[in-house]
């Protein structure tokens, strides 16, 4: 598949300061993540990819490509170049194309599966993801799902942090997103899990890397040092008609 957007910038794009900024911390916070496979578990559930195409929407640097090798195709959409070199270095073969939320480099009906983990789909009063949805229903086959992987901000440590820092508050909150979603038919299902860490020292060095200091000093003194905290997700889970 040719990448037709290979030399194009995005209006809709937004550098994420994390991975963008220390990729090497941001490799160690996903190796963090989900330790049980509670969150794997209900992505698969939701949405099954045995033998399908799947979309990786917004890859980043593709830590999570190689996991999807039952998959028949892997394809990571990614919109910040810069990124791009290391996704496709990734082992398991998926291809990986420059792109973005509302301007997806894939046919119509092409793609049973689209994951969205922390990209783009966030709406809050400021911001209508409604142009990408509408650019992902036009990819998926009849039938095909978007799952949105989502912070829960209500439940679980991690929604702690988030209820303190305003760097959180252009991923909307809980209520008004799930109801955003609940209004264009999508369900939406908490996961609960966790972060665990080698040591507490990268615990608090990832955490610093997501939120302000001051709101993390304040967290770590109630809580610190830890090397695992609770983290709760919200699936929504949206089918294409047909």
């Amino acid at each position: 598949m040719e990448d037709v957007t290979a030399d194009r910038s995005f209006d809709d794009f937004v550098p994420a300061p994390n991975q963008a900024d220390d990729p090497d911390l941001y490799e160690v916070e996903n190796r963090a993540i989900d330790p049980k496979g509670h969150l794997w578990h209900a992505l698969i559930e939701a949405a099954p990819w045995s033998g399908r195409t799947l979309v990786d929407l917004g890859c980043g640097t593709g830590y999570w490509l190689p996991h999807y090798r039952e998959a028949g195709e892997v394809i990571g959409v990614e919109p910040d170049e810069r990124l791009l070199d290391a996704a496709r270095a990734r082992p398991g073969g998926a291809q990986v194309l420059h792109g973005s939320a509302e301007h997806l480099p894939l046919g119509d009906d092409s793609v049973d599966v689209v994951h969205a983990r922390f990209a783009y789909f966030f709406p809050h009063e400021r911001f209508d993801p409604g142009p990408g949805l509408d650019e992902v229903a036009r990819v998926l086959r009849p039938g095909g799902r978007l799952v949105v992987i989502d912070n829960d901000t209500e439940r679980g440590e991690f929604a702690e942090l988030l209820r303190r820092s305003d760097w959180a508050e252009e991923q909307g909150r809980t209520p008004f997103a799930s109801r955003w979603w609940a209004e264009r038919g999508a369900e939406t299902t908490p996961v609960m899990s966790s972060w665990s860490f080698d040591d507490a020292a990268t615990c608090e060095a990832v955490l610093r890397m997501e939120f302000p200091g001051h709101v993390v000093d304040e967290w770590w003194q109630e809580h610190g040092p830890t090397v695992e905290l609770s983290y709760g997700y919200l699936l929504h889970v949206w089918r294409a008609p047909g």
